[in-house]
């Protein structure tokens, strides 16, 4: 095992010596036609020894998008549930990932995406896309809390009744996997590593499920034999076309692990994580889909604990419990790992001065520990405003109901905005093939032909699945009107925000620069 020389770090805010060496250092690294060097790409090297290997990353990247929920999701339209998983993949998934593989490979620093967007852009357009990059990722550690709640559910109807119980214990795993997060580094990922293991083994038990259900001589709770079965039904009211959108939003995320870009061992780790890990989510997603279709059918099958009831009706109880304890233990750490991977995004902000640098303090165990602490405290506060507050204090609904209302409100619009930022890779890139060839010259990871047919079609992807969730509502108790008038609005909200606090974070970097000088 490769050993790091220890460096006095742990307090690493302005006046440090690791940080006013990479200051230095970029002064230097300045090429025509591009952006000046950012202090991160320098800093994160210095401060933060390589540990991810191609294992580390994948577990990383399936954690990200692999959440195996969207399955149950996903079977609402039968077997036309296949084509749209396809689709999705080809048109958006595969784009993406191709994408940033090939940006990944030319700046393999801290922050993906901010690092990027600031190479093609500048540094106004680099905040702006990080924190629409980072804002729905505070709200997915919320909702894989929320899955947490539903599994108890059903492992007991009387259990979590009331939202405040609900919201209670969604602050407590909060709380509780936000200090795991602030941890010794390698202790956690070996951890992710294990549990992402444990979250496979419940995908061979689906599969198992599914055909030991039909080898046993039970009919297939879905019907495969028509090819009117799988495909697309374009009517409005009766259709199934709003599942374009959910299922190719579902594949959002293939920068996220970059975020980490800068801590990798090898460069070759960049795109062989992305490989090995698209495969492991197209195959997750296609097992699970098809065990939950076949056992319990597009009806019954549409409940985040339909995965387990399916294990529950092929195998039995006992099986049933083995996958809803592994599926479990995917969504407590998938909550360590988007607050670890996102902490990244605010801990190159500090360094390169567009946030207050205290955020970028790294703790004993050279973790941004300042970072993952205040995106915590965000999330805690919308879940209080969520589960506390707004279902007594508005009654339009049922206490219930408005606590489903909001928090589906809540996760569609931030995964516009997400999905908006991911909008940039596509950017980014055209950028680099037909203004600034010069950074593609010595990394070239795909032919240009094949990198402008994904920019084309992950664009394209994106724009629709954008358009189909605006139009077609999440839930049954918000109706397709009322949800394009919140969604809008709410996205909107989101993304001026966005521009105004770029403006400050701008002002903010020309301040502390004066500062430090």
């Amino acid at each position: 095992m490769l050993t790091q020389e220890k460096k006095p770090i742990t307090r690493s805010v302005p006046g440090t010596p690791a940080l006013n060496g990479a200051m230095a250092s970029v002064a230097g690294r300045k090429v025509a036609g591009m952006p000046s060097p950012l202090v991160s790409e320098e800093y994160v090297p210095r401060a933060m020894p390589p540990l991810l290997g191609t294992l580390d990353m994948t577990t990383t990247f399936l954690m990200i998008i692999f959440f195996i929920t969207n399955a149950t999701t996903a079977v609402a339209g039968g077997a036309a549930s296949f084509t749209y998983w396809a689709i999705g993949g080809i048109a958006f998934f595969i784009p993406c990932v191709i994408a940033t593989a090939q940006l990944g490979a030319m700046f393999p620093y801290e922050g993906s995406l901010y690092n990027w967007t600031h190479k093609a852009l500048g540094g106004y357009w680099s905040f702006f896309a990080a924190f629409c990059a980072w804002f729905p990722g505070v709200l997915v550690i919320i909702s894989a809390g929320d899955v947490i709640v539903s599994y108890v559910q059903g492992l007991n109807s009387h259990w979590l009744v009331e939202p405040w119980q609900q919201g209670a214990l969604i602050i407590l795993l909060i709380a509780v996997t936000s200090m795991l997060a602030t941890q010794r580094y390698r202790m956690v990922q070996k951890t992710v590593n294990a549990v992402m293991g444990f979250t496979f083994l419940a995908v061979i038990l689906l599969a198992v499920a599914g055909i030991s259900w039909l080898a046993r001589g039970h009919p297939s709770a879905t019907s495969f034999s028509h090819f009117s079965d799988w495909n697309i039904n374009w009517n409005k009211n009766t259709g199934n076309l709003y599942l374009f959108g959910l299922i190719t939003l579902a594949y959002l995320g293939s920068e996220v692990p970059l975020n980490m870009g800068g801590e990798v061992v090898r460069r070759n780790v960049i795109t062989r994580h992305l490989l090995w890990g698209t495969l492991l989510v197209l195959i997750g997603y296609f097992v699970a889909t098809f065990a939950v279709l076949v056992v319990q059918g597009p009806v019954n099958g549409a409940n985040p604990f339909a995965l387990v009831t399916t294990v529950d009706l092929a195998l039995g109880k006992f099986m049933g419990n083995i996958a809803a304890m592994l599926i479990m233990s995917f969504f407590v750490m998938a909550m360590v790992v988007y607050n670890y991977t996102y902490s990244r995004l605010l801990l190159v902000a500090g360094i390169d001065q567009r946030l207050p640098m205290k955020i970028a303090r790294l703790n004993r165990h050279r973790v941004p520990s300042n970072a993952i602490k205040f995106q915590a405290i965000v999330a805690m506060i919308i879940t209080a405003m969520v589960f506390f507050v707004a279902p007594y204090a508005i009654q339009i609904t049922s206490p219930v109901n408005l606590s489903t209302e909001i928090y589906n409100v809540l996760l569609a619009s931030s995964t516009l905005v997400w999905a908006f930022s991911a909008g940039f890779l596509f950017i980014n890139l055209a950028k680099f093939l037909s203004g600034k060839r010069r950074a593609l010259r010595f990394h070239l990871v795909f032919p240009r032909p094949v990198l402008w047919a994904s920019i084309i079609l992950g664009s394209t992807a994106s724009f629709f699945a954008i358009l189909g969730t605006l139009f077609y509502s999440w839930t049954a108790l918000i109706s397709n009107d009322r949800w394009l008038y919140i969604i809008g609005g709410l996205t909107f909200c989101y993304l001026v925000i966005a521009a105004i606090v770029s403006m400050f974070a701008n002002s903010e970097a020309s301040w502390e620069t004066s500062k430090v000088q």
